[in-house]
């Protein structure tokens, strides 16, 4: 009697075919799963870390002690964050906004010169290059009042009463916001780029149609370049709610004194808390009183505050490509 053999489900070639379907359909995966690793590595497991210590008595030496809404409890009393937040909102306010306005002038004025325009823009962008500490100390010492370039000039000047910049509660933000302006090149840089993509037709059709400058600069060119625009916002809103070797450099040159053990200054916010931000107190909370439990909970709310920041403007830009 003769057999029928049937191509099944466990034939030989119908194994083949689903193990070559399988490997196809992941291959994709092999390649991003070592940003998929990165993701969970230093972001996601930190995160999930950081929610439970919050909720901790914990100093990195003895073992975690779980103390419920304790550390949550003293985060709604406590008068530093609220004089650090005031500061750094401040800046978000102030600094972020004129960095995008500066580097945006700049990089217009930029591609309207016709000789030496490799030459200028690497003259701007070099400041930018920079490292941080070394940048805020050179502008310090040249803020200095009574001995300092700045101070010096201006009395030649005429001017009788020149500011105390970083000597001065009134006038300490604001030199970090001109610190900011003076480091503007990369924005800059990103802003040549993004204007030179802009279709030089819609311009010329627009100039065709009776549009002015200001009208093609609204109309066209802002268009054009608005997800930049969300780009450095978004970037920017992130980099100052994390503002913090600027301040604490400029605090302890501008007030003569030498950082302490631990890298941390006694004079951190100098003068008179002005330039005190919020990552400043969660450094003092974490690293000078050893309170680690609560600095994880002023590490989730300023993650927090980012992601939602960073979630309305996602969701304002939306409304306004529409």
């Amino acid at each position: 009697m003769a057999t029928v053999v049937r191509a099944g489900a466990g034939s030989p070639g119908t194994s083949r075919l689903l193990s070559l379907r399988t490997r196809r359909r992941l291959t994709p995966y092999v390649f991003v799963a070592p940003v998929l690793l990165g993701l969970v590595v230093f972001l996601v497991y930190p995160l999930l870390a950081a929610v439970y210590f919050s909720f901790t008595r914990f100093n990195m030496i003895e073992a975690p002690e779980w103390v419920g809404l304790d550390n949550w409890r003293f985060l709604l009393t406590d008068d530093n964050v609220v004089k650090a937040a005031r500061n750094t909102l401040w800046l978000v306010v102030v600094m972020v906004p004129a960095r995008m306005l500066g580097a945006l002038l700049t990089a217009i004025l930029l591609n309207q010169v016709k000789r030496g325009r490799s030459a200028y823009r690497t003259l701007f962008y070099l400041p930018a290059l920079a490292p941080p500490v070394a940048a805020t100390l050179a502008f310090v010492l040249l803020l200095k009042p009574g001995t300092g370039p700045v101070s010096t000039l201006l009395s030649h000047l005429g001017v009788s009463d020149p500011p105390l910049w970083f000597n001065d509660p009134d006038w300490s933000k604001p030199s970090l916001v001109l610190l900011a302006l003076w480091g503007v090149g990369d924005l800059m840089m990103i802003f040549v780029a993004a204007l030179l993509d802009v279709p030089v037709e819609l311009h010329e059709a627009a100039a065709l149609d009776g549009a002015g400058t200001w009208q093609r600069f609204r109309y066209v060119t802002l268009p054009g370049i608005s997800p930049v625009l969300l780009f450095a916002a978004i970037t920017g809103i992130i980099g100052t709610l994390q503002y913090f070797t600027q301040a604490a450099v400029a605090a302890s040159v501008a007030s003569g004194a030498v950082t302490g053990g631990g890298g941390i200054s006694d004079t951190f916010g100098y003068p008179n808390g002005s330039t005190f931000t919020y990552p400043l107190w969660l450094y003092v909370v974490g690293f000078r009183y050893h309170v680690l439990g609560y600095a994880n909970v002023l590490a989730v709310v300023l993650f927090a505050v980012s992601i939602t920041g960073t979630l309305i403007l996602l969701r304002r830009f939306r409304e306004y490509a529409k």
